[in-house]
């Protein structure tokens, strides 16, 4: 059943009760599998955010500033291609942060973000709700399956979906189509969305972007183990692990992978595993892409493309499309 409060005068908190995931049978699933893998969730507490965070600050890594700049100086143009938008949804908004451009540039009446975790969610709704008090704000607690088929009282129609950065590489070509089909859903008749796609580029910039000289991009891998330790005591030794990033150029995506340097011997609550020494945990992967060919992706999912824009070096893009 969905909880609806008031918590202000401009913010409505809605709780669709996500559903709290089996974390340890997911991990003994992910981990016994023939090629063993964590989801890139288990990066996320309090102590990976903050890495991130740092990460976003580094000089290799160009994707957080560079659409940054695009955001800041195409928003009054990728505005007027929209007639004016009065809603923004925003799915896995995390800290509302880079919404506050696109708020200030267009001025809309009603902002929707959708987050799993409830105290992010309600702190920055809380902290967004007094920065911009003539803006209406539907802070939705949910996850990205319940976002795709909200309750009638959530529906409005000519929703523009904002999902930046690039995390729409991190999934899998057949599981992308399916999410774009979501946010498709989620825009509603009239709507459009304004997403991020990282672009192909040299592999050493690359390569770079994802091993940063002071090594956050490591500490960051390797955290989703002692997050694991903490949560489920699972007895990583990460001393004994080292990072490993790099492009594959096969499948034209860099991957991330946390690779054994000695066996280790861990607990899966009542299940005992021995990771040998070579094993790779494979963390993530992040996909590249051609303008083209992101715009047929778009396309296959149902949208109509209206606009493409990109830095001068073409490392990121934002596209704009309709439904």
């Amino acid at each position: 059943m969905t909880r609806q409060q008031q918590l202000g005068p401009n913010l409505t908190f809605y709780d669709l009760h996500p559903p709290a995931a089996d974390m340890l049978a997911e991990v003994r699933q992910s981990l016994g599998a023939p090629q063993p893998s964590l989801h890139p969730k288990f990066f996320y507490d309090e102590t990976g955010s903050a890495l991130f965070d740092r990460i976003t600050r580094t000089p290799e890594y160009y994707p957080t500033r560079t659409e940054a700049a695009l955001l800041s100086d195409y928003a009054e143009e990728i505005r007027a291609r929209l007639a004016g938008p009065h809603t923004i949804a925003e799915p896995g908004a995390g800290s509302c942060e880079k919404i506050r451009l696109l708020l200030d540039a267009w001025q809309p009446q009603h902002y929707m973000p959708l987050e799993i975790s409830r105290e992010c969610l309600l702190d920055a709704s809380r902290r967004l709700a007094d920065d911009f008090p003539q803006l209406h704000i539907t802070a939705v607690c949910a996850d990205y399956c319940q976002a795709m088929t909200l309750p009638d009282t959530l529906v409005r129609p000519g929703r523009v979906v904002f999902f930046p950065g690039s995390t729409i590489g991190n999934f899998e070509p057949q599981d992308r189509t399916a999410f774009l089909q979501g946010l498709h859903r989620l825009a509603g008749p009239g709507g459009a969305l304004l997403i991020g796609a990282d672009l192909h580029k040299d592999s050493h910039r690359l390569n770079a972007a994802y091993n940063d000289e002071q090594g956050h991009t490591a500490a960051f891998n390797l955290n989703a183990l002692q997050h694991l330790n903490r949560e489920l005591d699972c007895g990583f030794n990460t001393d004994g692990m080292r990072h490993l990033a790099f492009y594959n150029p096969a499948r034209e995506r860099i991957e991330m992978h946390l690779e054994c340097l000695c066996d280790q011997h861990i607990r899966l609550g009542e299940t005992a595993l021995t990771l040998q020494a070579g094993t790779r945990i494979h963390t993530e992967n992040s996909y590249k892409f051609t303008v083209e060919g992101f715009s047929a992706e778009l396309a296959r999912a149902g949208f109509t493309p209206l606009g493409c824009w990109t830095d001068p070096d073409q490392l990121f893009s934002l596209h704009l499309a309709k439904t």
